[in-house]
């Protein structure tokens, strides 16, 4: 009987495991601990597997936001050059049919003028090397000739940049659906990996985003009370500021407006790709509340990264500032003042005030636009 009743004692020293490692705040009962069933050691680390899958996706969302921006140049660039080769084209025909018509005219008045050997050969350039053509032609046809000449290589370089371009566009797009299915495969395994918690896992999970949404509500709040009180009084500084924090003041002009403009999206969700009004990724974001402000601010953080004025310390952001986070420059946000970033952070987050300190990303630099 004593074998059988031995497994039953770990009971407390097992409620203490749970307790510690998921940060329950509230003890559990013998009873309780008991009824749940064991901890499947396969899951042992899987929250920081899903925010790593998170971290790549965003990352790759950076990436993809590069090659679409990259694409979307291209197109137009080949637009306009297979625009302007239409034209040209349209010009040459005009010059064919001129010296055509003087041509003819040349020839019922006695013979084959050279300007019509010239029109008929495949390889005019050739011709002219060959025959001194110039030397027999009037001054008028002549310029003529030289006209028709250099508008056909100009045609010729033109299609050539066409097909570079087009080529290029091929290339990019390729491009962009290897990152499509790249982040598309990094939220497909997260959501497999959560679907292995527990609904009791799942629902602490869902807890610590409110418990991040709830703080920013506050932090939102604070901020229009302090906003109030600064229209009162005249402060220049802002609301929170801690000592040795640095110049915190607000930007004026376009910086303050885009980031006016950001604060009006707090509580949006967080899509890859997106760029507003009703769902952002980080740089969709900072360039869609930058475009509010009248200015057309990069799409990517890496982009945006070396857009304006850098600014090194952290101690030298004033509210407005773009924030560039992680080594590979792969986020972006708005420096919120008290060492907090307004930001879109991750898949299945919102738009919300952050510490910085417990964002998990490393502060690289501040932008001031």
């Amino acid at each position: 009987m004593a074998s059988h009743r031995r497994p039953k004692q770990p009971s407390h020293g097992y409620v203490s495991v749970i307790t510690a490692t998921a940060a329950v705040s509230v003890a559990l009962s013998a009873q309780s601990a008991s009824a749940d069933p064991l901890p499947d050691p396969n899951k042992k680390g899987v929250q920081a597997q899903i925010d790593r899958l998170y971290e790549d996706a965003t990352q790759a969302t950076e990436k993809y936001n590069g090659a679409k921006e990259k694409a979307e140049k291209l197109q137009k660039e080949a637009d306009n050059l297979q625009a302007a080769v239409a034209r040209k084209q349209d010009d040459l025909n005009e010059l064919r049919r001129g010296l055509g018509s003087a041509a003819t005219a040349q020839y019922r008045s006695g013979g084959l003028d050279p300007s019509v050997q010239l029109l008929l050969s495949s390889d005019p350039d050739a011709f002219l090397d060959e025959a001194s053509v110039l030397d027999r032609v009037g001054a008028r046809q002549s310029e003529a000739l030289q006209r028709f000449l250099s508008e056909q290589r100009a045609l010729r370089q033109q299609r050539t940049q066409a097909a570079e371009k087009l080529a290029g566009l091929q290339d990019t797009r390729k491009e962009l659906g290897n990152r499509k299915n790249e982040i598309q495969g990094k939220l497909a395994e997260a959501q497999r990996l959560l679907n292995t918690l527990t609904a009791k896992e799942r629902a602490e999970i869902a807890a610590k985003e409110e418990r991040a949404n709830r703080a920013s509500e506050r932090v939102q709040l604070a901020n229009q009370a302090a906003a109030g009180n600064k229209t009162g009084t005249g402060n220049q500084a802002s609301a929170g500021n801690t000592a040795g924090s640095g110049n915190e003041a607000g930007s004026p002009g376009r910086t303050g407006s885009a980031f006016e403009a950001a604060k009006t999206r707090v509580g949006m969700p967080y899509v890859w790709g997106a760029t507003g009004p009703g769902s952002f990724d980080c740089s969709g974001l900072t360039s869609w509340a930058f475009k509010q402000a009248g200015v057309d601010l990069p799409r990517t953080s890496q982009a945006q990264a070396n857009f304006g004025t850098r600014i090194n310390s952290l101690s030298d952001l004033r509210v407005g500032d773009l924030v560039i986070m992680r080594t590979d420059l792969s986020h972006v946000g708005f420096y919120a003042g008290n060492g907090q970033i307004l930001h879109s952070p991750k898949p299945g987050a919102q738009v919300r005030y952050e510490s910085m300190a417990r964002s998990g990303m490393p502060f690289m630099w501040g932008v001031r636009i």
